[in-house]
C-alpha cells in the first residue's frame, strides 16, 4: 500500500491529466446520449413500432462485448478511428438503453388522472409533454441517466486500447509490464470515479423524487381533477 501511494504521489500530474481525459470521456458520451435517447424514449410512448425497434436495438447493442464494439468502429470512417471518437461513440452506444428506458417508464407511469385533468385544463400534446409528463417523469429519467453514466465510467477504460486516453491507459500498461502499481492507479480511480457520480446523480434522483411524485397530481391539475 506504501509503495502504491508513493507511486501515485510521483505520478500525480499524470493521474490528474487521465482522470480529466475520463472525465471528459464519459461527460460528452452521456450528454450525447442523452441529447439522443430523450425524444427517442418519448416516442416510445407514442409508438407501439417505435417501443418495439428503438428499445429493441438498444437492447441489442447493450449484449454486444464492449472489446467487439472497439474493434468494430475502427474502420470505420469519420465516425472510427483510433482515438477519442470511437470510444465516444461506444460510449454513446451502451448509454442508450438506460436512459431511453428511464424516459420511457417515467412518462408511461404518470397518473392517467393527471393526464385526463391536464386535458381537461386546455393543455395541448406538446404542453403536457412539458408541463405535466417530463416533470413527474424526472426522477426515472435521472435513474436512467445515472445507470448510463456508471457504465461508461467503467467502460471507458477500454478505450485506452485504441488510444482514447483515460484511466484506462495505466490499466493496460499494467497489465502489460505486469506492475500492479499501475494497475491499481487506473482501477480504484476509475471505482472511485463511479462510485461519486453514481452518489451524486443518485443524490439529484432522490431530490427529484421528493419534488415531483408520481401519484400526486400538480395542485392545479388536482383541483381540475377534483372539481370535474
Amino acid at each position: 500500500m506504501r509503495a502504491w501511494l508513493q507511486f501515485l504521489i510521483f505520478h500525480r500530474r499524470e493521474l490528474l491529466q487521465l482522470l480529466l481525459e475520463h472525465i471528459g470521456l464519459v461527460a460528452a458520451s452521456t450528454l450525447i446520449a442523452a441529447a439522443i435517447a430523450l425524444p427517442l424514449g418519448i416516442w416510445a410512448t407514442r409508438s407501439r413500432a417505435a417501443r418495439r425497434w428503438g428499445i429493441g436495438t438498444a437492447n441489442i447493442v447493450q449484449t454486444i462485448p464492449s472489446l467487439a464494439m472497439f474493434g468494430f468502429l475502427l474502420p470505420l470512417p469519420l465516425l472510427g478511428g483510433v482515438g477519442a471518437s470511437s470510444a465516444i461513440v461506444a460510449l454513446v452506444l451502451y448509454s442508450l438503453l438506460p436512459i431511453m428506458r428511464g424516459v420511457y417508464s417515467g412518462i408511461a407511469q404518470v397518473d392517467p388522472a393527471v393526464k385526463e385533468a391536464a386535458v381537461a385544463l386546455g393543455l395541448t400534446a406538446r404542453q403536457r409533454l412539458w408541463q405535466v409528463e417530463l416533470p413527474l417523469a424526472l426522477p426515472s429519467i435521472f435513474g436512467g441517466l445515472r445507470v448510463a453514466a456508471v457504465i461508461a465510467v467503467g467502460t471507458a477504460t477500454i478505450g485506452a486500447a485504441i488510444g482514447a486516453g483515460g484511466l484506462g491507459e495505466f490499466i493496460f500498461r499494467g497489465l502489460a509490464t505486469a506492475d500492479n502499481n499501475l494497475i491499481l492507479a487506473g482501477a480504484v480511480p476509475a471505482a472511485l470515479l463511479a462510485l461519486a457520480v453514481d452518489g451524486l446523480l443518485g443524490g439529484l434522483e432522490s431530490m427529484l423524487a421528493r419534488r415531483y411524485r408520481p401519484a400526486a397530481p400538480p395542485p392545479a391539475l388536482a383541483e381540475t381533477a377534483s372539481g370535474a
